[in-house]
């Protein structure tokens, strides 16, 4: 496989593995590298052209790994810095780059510089590494302010000494101060560690959250204020622009893609500016509903603002932190907004998983790169059902179970057999950190290789098309007339996508071939949520 261009970022289909979750070489039910390794063929077969890795890092796992001890050594439970080596260099032997995950807002508590810090005194430089507080109250008893974490509570917490740290997420995660030179050092050297190692981009968890207001100003939490206390402030550029100089530094140049979730697009695309982040994910059109004239309006939303600024756009329909799309567009309400996390509710299955075969083609040909979350391609559901003793995610544990986290979409992917861990770990290994379905015997990888007809076919063929059409990836497009609730768009001369998102069937235009379609097609109609990529006559 050849990248088509030196800038890969800004046309690739990049595949994101969730290390816990992809495949278990050691058999102790939990994923690593050496299970990542032994599947580099698959992921070479289906066509992707770089992985995403979420956080590998040493890790109490407060937090699924984003709670990082130590950015220069793998955790045991995935390996060692030796074999990230060698998987990093077995991929690029397949033409495959390297994404790894860095997390600048927090750190874990384990971190060096913050049992440092707790060691310290009050006003020391160890704890100016961090947000230490002293309390409001007569004797301090309450937090500096009322942030409230991300996961629930309090985003504050009490040391024995009497002074509070600010922990926007979990309390194991206690948030760095970027106004201490020291932080912005140290996470310039992290950049250079892993890009001497060969890795190729660097995606930036929570990129909008670094800095914070020094005076720590309450708001009212049921707006979102403007401007916000915590989230993108201007000081956030000026350290991705130190990140944009030690990346262009290289002779081949590494991509940075932003974590970026902001409503307001012009401030968006700050972030992108040609001396900043490369990319950032799109998550206005991950949250976006199935209806047409949605969907429309967020690609004319992106395309706009990132042509400002002249950066790629993405597209991404799942991640390890949102619900499966399978499941969410088979829901009555087919937005995130809506349907994010929820207990048991309605869901027709092949519906959803009808439109997310129909997604799959309407995001591919789409000008930019695209994400695909680990499992998309098997049409994996989001699993709802999981016990509350097996659940994981602080999420869940810190509201006392209101919000079922995000453990359903984390669920270990199924590589074949007829039952638990179908190929995820050796045989005779540990249960999976996470249970998996009965009903996925169906949905594994090996049960669809060979059927024509299944997602994972599906997805093979799409993203095969897509590298051998010069005209997909990063470029222009073009809105067709179409008739109410179809989007139809040309990418170059002579390739058309529609998508049928009516509730009746519609006619073909005129065309030379059939590229690729979503569901089977005959006399040339386009049935209810199917999509297809057409070769038009000259």
């Amino acid at each position: 496989m050849t990248p088509r261009t030196t800038d890969w970022w800004r046309h690739a289909a990049i595949y994101q593995v969730y290390p816990r979750s992809f495949a278990d070489g050691n058999g102790d039910g939990i994923g690593d590298l050496v299970g990542v390794r032994s599947r580099l063929d698959y992921l070479q077969r289906l066509g992707i052209e770089a992985i995403w890795f979420s956080p590998w890092y040493l890790t109490p796992m407060a937090d699924a790994g984003y709670d990082v001890t130590d950015f220069r050594q793998i955790d045991p439970r995935f390996g060692t810095l030796a074999e990230a080596e060698k998987l990093i260099t077995e991929a690029h032997e397949r033409g495959i780059r390297i994404i790894v995950d860095v997390v600048p807002n927090h750190v874990s508590n384990e971190h060096a510089w913050f049992t440092a810090a707790l060691n310290a005194a009050p006003g020391s430089p160890e704890r100016d590494l961090f947000w230490f507080r002293e309390g409001r109250g007569e004797n301090g008893e309450l937090p500096p302010n009322e942030w409230q974490s991300i996961f629930g509570g309090s985003a504050w917490t009490r040391v024995p000494d009497g002074q509070w740290y600010l922990h926007l997420f979990a309390p194991e995660q206690p948030d760095l101060n970027w106004r201490n030179p020291l932080v912005r050092a140290e996470y310039e050297d992290i950049l250079r560690f892993w890009f001497d190692r060969g890795v190729d981009g660097i995606r930036v968890d929570s990129a909008a959250m670094c800095s914070k207001d020094p005076a720590l100003p309450d708001y009212d939490h049921s707006v979102f204020p403007d401007p916000h206390p915590y989230v993108d402030l201007d000081e956030n550029h000026d350290i991705y622009r130190g990140w944009r100089a030690v990346a262009d530094s290289y002779a081949e140049p590494r991509a940075l893609i932003g974590e970026v979730w902001l409503a307001d697009a012009a401030r968006f695309a700050q972030y992108l500016r040609a001396d900043e982040l490369h990319s950032a994910f799109n998550f206005d059109f991950l949250g976006c509903s199935w209806d047409a004239a949605a969907l429309r309006a967020v690609i004319d939303q992106t395309l706009a603002a990132h042509a400002g600024v002249g950066a790629p756009s993405t597209w991404v329909l799942s991640n390890h932190d949102v619900t499966r799309h399978v499941t969410r567009y088979g829901r009555p309400d087919t937005s995130t907004a809506a349907g994010i996390r929820q207990y048991n509710p309605v869901v027709d299955e092949d519906l959803g998983r009808r439109r997310a075969r129909a997604a799959a083609l309407l995001t591919m040909a789409l000008p930019g790169a695209v994400y695909i979350y680990q499992g998309e391609e098997l049409g994996l559901p989001e699993v709802e059902d999981i016990p509350a003793d097996r659940r994981d995610d602080p999420i869940y544990h810190r509201t006392n179970g209101e919000d079922p986290g995000r453990d359903g979409c984390r669920v270990p992917l199924p590589w074949n057999g007829t039952k638990e861990p179908y190929g995820f770990s050796p045989a005779g290994a540990a249960s999976p950190w996470l249970p998996q379905p009965a009903a996925w015997a169906q949905l594994s990888a090996a049960a669809q290789d060979t059927d024509p007809h299944s997602m994972l076919s599906l997805y093979r063929q799409v993203l095969a098309r897509r590298a051998a059409e010069p005209a997909l990836g990063d470029g222009p497009m073009q809105w067709l007339d179409s008739v109410p609730n179809v989007l139809a768009f040309t990418r170059g001369e002579n390739f058309t996508c529609i998508v049928n998102l009516s509730d009746t069937p519609v006619q073909l235009p005129d065309h030379a071939q059939i590229l690729v379609s979503s569901q089977p097609l005959s006399q040339a109609v386009l049935p209810i949520d199917t999509s297809v990529w057409l070769r038009t006559t000259a």
